[in-house]
């Protein structure tokens, strides 16, 4: 088995979202609850199959964001994973449904943080093992960091 840490394109003002899957249908499952989250949601996901074809399915509805989504889908190259890429519209708006789409298995992660996929390649094929989200902790916060996350997620709405 050999082991690799797939660098993944992050883009300024962009989030993205990793998972696993099992069906050729997920691709426009995911297609249905991207367009159902917001109207002003811009989005592209692929969707690398694990039989058949074994193709790399895309669909979205910004151009930009489907060539990025099927291009680091490549570099994964892992059966059955999937990437979304979300611009005007956080993680968080698209989640839960995502979770409820029956054939979504498993969401490795959700950021707009520097990102890398730990993928383990056999002679089978190649799946992912885990993802590297982001720095590591530069401390743990202190009353003054807790007013601030206080502050800010009010400001942007998610707390009251």
């Amino acid at each position: 088995m050999e082991l690799s840490a797939v660098p993944i394109e992050v883009p300024e003002g962009l989030n993205v979202i990793v998972g696993q899957s099992h069906f050729v249908k997920t691709v426009e499952d995911i297609h249905e609850v991207m367009v159902g989250a917001s109207a002003n949601l811009e989005f592209g996901v692929a969707f690398c199959e694990a039989s058949g074809l074994c193709l790399i399915r895309t669909s979205g509805n910004a151009g930009d964001l489907i060539e990025l989504a099927a291009r680091n889908a490549e570099s994964i190259g892992a059966g059955h994973c999937f990437i979304i890429y979300l611009r005007n519209a956080f993680p968080i708006n698209v989640l839960n449904a995502l979770k409820s789409v029956p054939e979504v298995c498993t969401i490795y992660c959700a950021t707009a943080n520097q990102l890398e996929v730990l993928v383990a390649q056999t002679d089978l094929g190649r799946g992912i093992i885990g993802v590297v989200d982001g720095m590591p902790p530069a401390g743990i916060e202190t009353s003054e960091d807790q007013a601030t996350r206080h502050h800010l997620l009010r400001t942007i709405g998610y707390k009251l």
